[in-house]
């Protein structure tokens, strides 16, 4: 149907007849000559019609925007003086000669190019309209570009792709499973894989030893902006290897990807912190390195001091005391200053103390602040030297259990950062490593996995029974400009220390068998040490893109509600269906008989 795409039409194409296919981005009626600037996935050129050729001039004033086309004409050079250089086609255009319409548009219900903001539902009901936004195509195009070069740098490095399945079983990976009901099996279940951990593992076993998967993944939980109910990683898991040797091949991957991709050159070698160093100075396991601001303990300043807020936190031993210094933030009004208080209570933080650093020669008078006079001047004096106080600057502190000074004080540091600009670099990759094998669990009152139940821990087996809380694991996550784009880690390939964890999590040998028997049985038939990663695919090329959620860089997103607007799903199903599978409805949690 077409000879050339509208976007890669040039001046070596002067001359030169062409069929085109596309939409009419735009029409213009100046006077008796009309202009179509015709868009298809390659990007747009302009069509002039002129009333030379009278049947097509007819054609060309009726079409309207988004009318499908097919259009024969003669390349040729823009008149002088009307080059567009934002355009690709900017110094040549395309005399119509034929015109066909394929199809006819309706007024699509938002402008497909347009500064206009469009409510993002509306955006998602009309997906297929959105897609065909340059910008969009754009990010589609990158998706596919880093599909591609991850997949032809695991080929190239002896790695098999290898499908897994998607009906599976439900296991415990930290969030919900989405259930499948089975006809065939009544009363029983399938579960939608959160990850392919498990089968991974299994084809270590086999003898794969390189094994990756472009996957789909799901997971019911509460959504973030990076957050999905259905996503892609890149999964990845090899054999004969450790965890410094999986980190460096994995570098080399990614410092590729981004080169190729988008001319960024990344550090060689990314740098790497511990899970504690993180946590210290930046109140994250994910911190963003970008950003120069950093937590100060002070604890040891504010044992004794009458300020139970402060005084209190410092003498638990589950709680923390910290300074975080803005640079030059004593310009900040007060109501700056409160909506940062509001902020920081999202966290569950009480309050958000600071002090103004007027004059530090000065003493405690050359400090503005209300909590100056509930220390004496020589705890202030030290406070200020450990922060690296500086004229000017604005001292904010966090007092509290450690979680909540952590996240209330972390995620303060990363909003300042990025509103005051203060952003050393574009890309800061960082590996964290040496995270706790488990989490106590106050609720529950037992120990939950840091990253899941097959994650090898750093130490023996006696030592783990010893002291589990203390334990570290062989994890390693990889973090990008704050966020975390692989996770992966070192597997227990023995059946011994797999029922320890297990023990540990609170799963029992009859719970442990029928969960996970399989696993167990493979562990004893020469289970090769074996590790793996997998990378959130949605979220590289969201960095890689600049969007601001990974529902920019997927086709068909769902909402934060976990709903599909174009499908209106999820639905109900029949009466039929149900009974055929099973399934009886009850009333949800929490609704009485008078709403139902």
């Amino acid at each position: 149907m077409r000879s050339h795409k509208c976007g890669e039409l040039n001046t070596q194409h002067l001359g030169k007849p062409v069929a085109l296919c596309g939409w009419v981005h735009r029409r213009r009626d100046h006077g008796g000559v009309i202009f179509i600037d015709l868009r298809d996935r390659a990007g747009l050129v302009q069509v002039v019609f002129d009333p030379d050729a009278p049947e097509s001039f007819s054609i060309a004033e009726s079409v309207r925007s988004e009318y499908v086309l097919r259009i024969e004409g003669i390349v040729r050079d823009r008149p002088e003086g009307t080059h567009n250089p934002n355009m690709a086609t900017g110094e040549i255009e395309v005399l119509g000669k034929t015109i066909e319409v394929l199809n006819e548009s309706e007024t699509p219900p938002f402008p497909i190019e347009s500064e206009i903001e469009v409510n993002e539902e509306m955006r998602l009901r009309f997906r297929y309209i959105d897609l065909r936004r340059t910008e969009m195509q754009h990010k589609m195009k990158v998706r596919r570009d880093v599909t591609r070069n991850l997949r032809q740098f695991l080929d190239d490095n002896e790695f098999f792709e290898i499908e897994t399945p998607y009906l599976t079983k439900a296991t415990p990976e930290g969030a919900r499973d989405y259930i499948v009901p089975s006809r065939t099996h009544q009363n029983a279940f399938f579960a939608l894989p959160q990850s392919p951990q498990l089968y991974k593992q299994l084809l270590m076993i086999a003898g794969m030893e390189r094994y990756y998967q472009v996957v789909r993944c799901f997971r019911d939980e509460d959504l973030r902006a990076d957050r999905q109910p259905e996503f892609t990683q890149l999964d990845i898991e090899t054999s004969f290897m450790n965890e410094q040797e999986i980190m460096a091949i994995m570098e080399q991957m990614i410092r590729r990807l981004f080169k190729d991709i988008i001319d960024v050159d990344l550090v060689d070698p990314f740098p790497v912190m511990s899970y504690s160093e993180a946590m210290r100075r930046f109140g994250s396991d994910r911190p963003d390195l970008r950003i120069p601001l950093e937590l100060v303990d002070i604890a040891e300043e504010m044992r004794e001091v009458d300020f139970k807020v402060f005084s209190g936190p410092a003498n638990d031993p589950h709680g923390r005391v910290v300074a975080m210094r803005l640079p030059e933030g004593g310009d900040l009004s007060r109501k700056e200053i409160d909506d940062l208080t509001k902020f920081v209570g999202i966290y569950g933080a009480k309050g958000l103390a600071y002090i103004k650093v007027n004059n530090l020669e000065a003493g405690v008078e050359g400090l503005q602040s209300p909590i100056v006079k509930f220390a004496p001047d020589e705890v202030w004096a030290k406070v200020m030297a450990k922060a690296g106080a500086q004229n000017g600057d604005l001292i904010f502190f966090g007092a509290d259990k450690t979680d909540i000074v952590n996240e209330a004080i972390g995620a303060l540091r990363v909003k300042l950062g990025l509103d005051r600009k203060l952003l050393s670099g574009n890309w800061k990759p960082l590996w964290v490593v040496d995270f706790p094998m488990f989490a106590w669990d106050d609720k529950a009152q037992r120990y939950t996995a840091i990253h899941h139940p097959f994650t090898a821990p750093s130490c023996s087996i006696e030592e783990l029974k010893a002291d589990p809380g203390h334990a570290l694991s062989r994890a390693y996550d990889l973090v990008l400009n704050g966020t975390e784009v692989g996770g992966g880690s070192i597997r227990i390939n023995r059946t011994d220390m797999q029922q320890i964890v297990f023990a540990i999590l609170g799963i029992g040998h009859d719970e442990a068998r029928e969960k996970f028997g399989f696993l167990l049985d493979a562990l004893k038939y020469g289970a090769p040490p074996h590790g793996g990663i997998a990378f959130g695919l949605d979220r590289l090329v969201m960095l890689m893109t600049g969007a601001h959620s990974i529902r920019d860089v997927i086709a068909f997103p769902k909402t934060q509600t976990a709903a599909c607007p174009l499908f209106n799903a999820p639905a109900f199903v029949s009466e039929e269906q149900l009974k055929e599978l099973g399934i009886k409805l009850r009333k949800p949690a929490g609704k009485d008989k008078k709403q139902d």
